[in-house]
């Protein structure tokens, strides 16, 4: 008897577990590529006489095209935006530099939410999201992450790095590739991939390239192709484009090639506004990235899915933006939100499945902070062709796609309503002005390094300003908190720790490949460092030649803020100390 009940709970395990398998396999795989400062106008599908984009064109022509879509003026708060389904001065990651930006932890993020629906989980490229514990991608949902630290290859963090023989993490192993960095993401993507597919797990996939930020370090095989046609830029700014569409290509042929082409849901879009190649061709576009017109955040945005009963490849002119993007992928992947979630987005799914179903009538509203905080105003607001642009101008775009005739006057009401909308909007933020602290003493991670891309409301997020010694006789503030009170040892640094330069050095002249940095760089004759923090200072003597100043005290548990800055032998301050390196060693002594 004992051993028929036992056959028949195994049975019925097997049973669970089988159908749990089946329903798991039967969801579509997700596939979100995200291409780095491409603006509106860089494709050949949109029009570009000169760069040539096949395989994006291909892409396109596959695919249902969001016409009116749109994202942040800049990469921070897009990616937040994408991960939360939220705006961005919501969500916490709504700057680049300055401290703000980190999605609050509180909020589910879109790996979370598929890994908990049984996906596996991937990233390759740029998260832009959090350096330190717990803000990672590996903290943050997930399984495998290739990745660099900061905004992009040449940030403050990364600081000598190099597109060619790109240097970048494994996880938490610092490694070399001796491949192009977006023929690295591209590769690293397909072959984690292809593991999911060998083991029969959905998974998401988010390939989010650093490619075609500056600076446009490109091999010259890529930049061949347009020299002489455009300024020299411009030449490599299309070279780096050439090299992804080469890549896009690839990966569309292998999907093709191992059947996941039908299986597996693709969403694809830029960043942000233009950059290096507005001044070739901006689609008809105001301005670009940074701007609160539509050049600043209108994207291209390509959906396909073969097997996921779309429509037939077409354009979708209904206004439509990144925040929109994780409540379709939850819905097509028949993946339950958090009770905790909150979506300022909206499922598109109806427009996919549907020429005729409308989305309700909404206004949506484009705004990420500055520095310190965001300002009142500082967006757009749209509505249908509408929009309404930094709290004074109202444009058609429909019949004025370059913003050049403000209809305020001519069309009042219209004008009173997207303000109204505006103000209920901004008066429903409640944190927008709060900094998330560094956590320290933690666990998890210890020694923590923190960087100037971290400093609270000053901005000095490449390497460039470091060399310049930018930022103020004594930088800006990092908000931290300290997790477990104790003794703590803080090394300031003038240069990043990876590079091992002396406090009175010039730093790197060259990249991790050899290409020469041409920075200007401001001589510090380092005598002393300076750490303040909680009300109370602490210095170091110190010398040129020395990597770092050392200074030891006991930290009391909670939020403050700690600021580092080097003097000279006079006491003059210099500059701040632009990388720390926060360690716990013990408890109170």
């Amino acid at each position: 008897m004992r051993t028929r009940l036992a056959l028949l709970v195994t049975l019925g395990f097997i049973g669970i577990a089988n159908f749990v398998s089946a329903a798991t396999a039967s969801r579509p795989n997700v596939l979100v590529i995200v291409s780095d400062d491409q603006g509106y106008g860089d494709f050949s599908c949109h029009g570009n006489p000169i760069l040539k984009t096949p395989n994006l064109d291909r892409l396109h022509d596959q695919s249902v095209r969001f016409t009116d879509f749109h994202v942040a003026p800049v990469c921070t708060p897009t990616r937040g935006q994408l991960m939360t389904g939220q705006d961005a001065l919501r969500n916490g990651a709504h700057t680049v530099p300055a401290g703000h930006n980190l999605i609050w932890r509180e909020i589910p993020v879109l790996p979370e939410m598929l890994r908990g629906g049984g996906y596996r989980t991937g990233l390759f490229g740029k998260w832009h999201l959090g350096d330190v514990w717990p803000d990672r991608p590996m903290d943050r949902g997930f399984d495998r992450a290739v990745w660099f630290t900061g905004h992009g290859i040449a940030s403050s963090t990364e600081f000598d790095n190099d597109c060619v023989k790109v240097r970048y993490r494994d996880q938490l192993v610092t490694k070399r590739s001796d491949q192009y960095c977006t023929d690295l993401w591209f590769g690293e993507a397909m072959k984690w991939m292809e593991q999911q597919q060998t083991e029969h797990r959905p998974f998401f996939c988010y390939l989010a390239t650093n490619a075609p930020h500056s600076p446009c370090w490109i091999e010259e095989k890529d930049a061949a192709r347009y020299r002489g046609k455009v300024p020299p830029q411009a030449a490599n700014f299309f070279g780096m484009i050439a090299n992804f569409d080469d890549n896009l290509g690839r990966l569309l042929d292998w999907m093709q090639r191992t059947q996941l082409e039908r299986d597996t849901i693709i969403v694809f879009f830029n960043d942000n506004g233009g950059t290096a190649g507005t001044r070739i061709y901006n689609a008809g576009l105001r301005e670009g990235k940074g701007s609160n017109y539509d050049g600043g955040h209108r994207a291209a945005c390509f959906m396909r899915w073969p097997g996921g009963k779309f429509t037939a490849p077409r354009d979708v002119a209904t206004p439509a933006q990144v925040q929109d993007v994780l409540p379709t992928l939850l819905e097509l992947t028949r993946v339950p939100a958090p009770a905790k979630a909150r979506f300022d987005g909206t499922s598109l799914v109806p427009l996919l499945r549907s020429e005729t179903a409308p989305l309700p009538d909404r206004m949506m509203v484009v705004q990420y902070g500055t520095r310190d905080r965001p300002v009142k105003n500082d967006g757009c607001v749209i509505w249908g062709q509408w929009r309404w642009v930094n709290g004074e101008g109202l444009y058609d775009i429909r019949a004025d796609r370059a913003q050049a005739k403000n209809l305020s006057a001519q069309f009042p009401d219209v004008a009173r309503r997207m303000r109204d909308h505006y103000e209920q909007w901004w008066s429903g933020l409640s944190r927008q002005f709060e900094y998330q602290p560094i956590l320290l003493g933690t666990q998890q991670e210890n020694p923590v390094q923190l960087n100037p891309n971290m400093w609270a409301g000053v901005d000095v997020d490449n390497p460039r300003r470091v060399a310049e010694a930018a930022g103020g006789p004594r930088g800006g503030p990092w908000n931290v908190e300290v997790t477990q009170g104790g003794d703590y040892v803080i090394e300031l640094r003038r240069w990043p720790f990876h590079t091992d330069f002396a406090l009175g050095s010039e730093g790197p002249s060259k990249t991790i490949s050899g290409r020469p940095l041409n920075h200007q760089v401001k001589r510090t004759p380092v005598a002393a460092g300076v750490l303040a923090v909680g009300g109370r200072e602490f210095s170091a003597k110190a010398a040129p030649t020395d990597l770092g100043v050392v200074i030891r005290t006991q930290l009391p548990a909670g939020r403050t803020k700690l600021q580092a800055w080097f003097r000279d032998a006079a006491g003059n301050d210099l500059c701040g100390a632009y990388y720390a390196r926060v360690q716990r060693v013990g408890p109170n002594s």
